[in-house]
């Protein structure tokens, strides 16, 4: 059983530079309380993308990772990296039960407690390809699932070109507009979300939001 503090300690881990913004800005709107630390590897995303699978090496180093985690005191463990389920999972398995989260699994469990209804569709918008090589596994079968590539947008966000991510991000979304729901993928993505939202007129989720309220539930 996990004892509640005034002060419960979260520790964030990140694959990209990108995904810092918007899960902090999560924290300051939904649960500013929380004490937050941040931990960037972005030889991971670059790693990835250069193997094109995930690897034995990477889990240790995920493990790794886990434990200077823990050794600093912290209460729960979130990911925010999407295309590295497997080593996650290894995490969470070793430091059972502390609350070890993959960036997309309150999400999903969002995305599919709406997605009851016969022939339910999700469109999955992703700006890393790897994401959707891995994450759709993620989802139960029962549910119909529309995958969507936005070529480009990540590329623009490693200029600094925030407009021109969001530009194709919403281009890229209006494919998906047959879709009951949209869920994005990446947490660099989440900044776009009301775009998303008025370019196709449907319901969008965001990775940080959902995690942030699920930690909030499971530590309270």
């Amino acid at each position: 059983m996990l004892r509640y503090r005034a002060t419960m300690r979260i520790t964030l881990i990140h694959a990209l530079k990108h995904s810092l913004v918007p899960i902090e800005e999560a924290f300051a709107r939904l649960w500013p309380e929380a004490t937050r630390m941040n931990l960037l590897d972005d030889s991971l995303s670059a790693d990835l993308a250069r193997d094109g699978r995930l690897t034995e090496a990477m889990t240790e180093r995920f493990l790794l990772l886990g434990r200077y985690a823990a050794a600093t005191g912290a209460d729960a463990i979130l990911f925010t990296c999407s295309a590295f389920g497997p080593c996650i999972e290894a995490v969470a398995r070793a430091h059972a039960p502390m609350p070890v989260l993959k960036p997309n699994e309150a999400m999903i469990e969002q995305a599919v407690g709406q997605a009851t209804g016969h022939g339910h569709r999700i469109g999955l918008l992703s700006t890393f390809a790897p994401t959707l090589a891995s994450m759709p596994a993620e989802f139960p079968t029962s549910v119909a699932l529309v995958p969507k590539l936005v070529e480009g947008a990540l590329a623009a966000l490693d200029r600094g070109d925030r407009q021109e991510h969001d530009r194709l991000v919403v281009e890229a979304s209006k494919d998906l507009r047959d879709c009951d729901l949209i869920a994005l993928a990446q947490y660099s993505m989440a900044p776009a979300a009301s775009l998303v939202a008025e370019a196709t007129g449907r319901p969008v989720l965001t990775t940080p939001d959902s995690a942030v309220m699920k930690l909030k539930h499971a530590l309270s």
